[in-house]
């Protein structure tokens, strides 16, 4: 007989269609991690997989990736494949699949947006917990409507008014996720550099640390500053950003921003070192309950 799904497959997909949680992006790659354990399960080979739906071992290496949308006919091809013939499984295969094909809210902003962001706006609408520990700015999450104009500016110097003026409202619409109903928790640790460096003049710097006084004050969020007089840090390379997730199918995510790309990094080996760098970092720099004090000095001086 056909080999059915197993029960930790058929319990997550119907889990996430009861409870979704996160945008496109989150629901492409647990789709896809349920596809690979089929596959695996079945003994078949990417290749053989890749046949299966007229396509290459490449394309089935995205499609368990959750790095392209999935068509109907492929997920049913692939179901029938691994032995999935049970009609109400299909059916919730294929359903999250159509789910997963839905464009995020970020779609509106494909004219200015990178390819290589857009998976993190989907990571943000589903994480748990971000950790991020940024050197130069401050986080995007939590940067005002001036200072995200600023940061525009200074990083796109050629861009017309119009596309700054797009970029600076996808910032602040991203910055929603932080107020909805079972909103993350941000952890944040500020680098003593990217207060001190005044993008856009000092008014819209004391405006800036007055926003992140009143961030302070929320209860999913948590503020630390690390000052030049710690010396040297674990990170000092550059940001860093982790992401957890409730769905158990979902790893912790690491994502590196550079200057042109990003990273993603979700391997157990990769991400632990990360985590333990971060929890240095929160360890060495001044604790929470310190954070008002430095920003109210911080905001004398401008």
């Amino acid at each position: 007989m056909p080999a059915r799904p197993a029960r930790a497959e058929q319990s997550s997909v119907r889990r996430i269609l009861d409870h979704p949680r996160g945008g496109p992006t989150i629901l492409r790659i647990v789709l896809g991690t349920q596809l690979r354990r089929l596959r695996e399960a079945a003994g078949i080979s990417r290749e053989a997989a890749g046949d299966a739906i007229r396509g290459s071992h490449a394309k089935i290496s995205r499609l368990e990736l959750g790095r392209t949308g999935y068509k109907d006919r492929d997920v049913a091809d692939l179901l029938a494949l691994y032995g999935v013939t049970d009609l109400r499984d299909c059916a919730e295969f294929l359903a999250l699949a159509r789910q997963a094909s839905i464009p995020g809210w970020w779609h509106q902003y494909n004219d200015v947006l990178p390819q290589w962001f857009e998976q993190l706006l989907g990571l943000e609408e589903a994480a748990s917990v971000i950790r991020t520990y940024e050197v130069q700015f401050v986080p995007g999450l939590l940067q005002t409507e001036e200072y995200a104009r600023a940061c525009a500016q200074l990083g796109h110097p050629r861009a017309p008014a119009k596309d700054i003026e797009r970029r600076v409202r996808l910032r602040m619409d991203r910055q929603e996720v932080l107020g909805r109903p079972h909103a993350p928790k941000l952890w944040a640790i500020l680098d003593e550099a990217a207060l001190r460096r005044p993008l856009g003049g000092p008014d819209v710097m004391r405006d800036q640390i007055d926003h992140l006084l009143q961030a302070a004050a929320q209860p999913n969020i948590t503020l630390q500053i690390a000052p030049f007089d710690i010396g040297g840090l674990a990170a000092a390379g550059g940001p860093v950003t982790i992401l957890r997730f409730l769905e158990p199918d979902l790893p912790d995510i690491v994502y590196l921003e550079q200057l042109t790309t990003a990273l993603y990094l979700d391997k157990q080996d990769e991400v632990e070192n990360y985590i333990v760098v971060m929890d240095r970092l929160s360890a060495t720099a001044e604790p929470p309950s310190r954070t008002v004090e430095f920003l109210k000095r911080m905001r004398e001086r401008l």
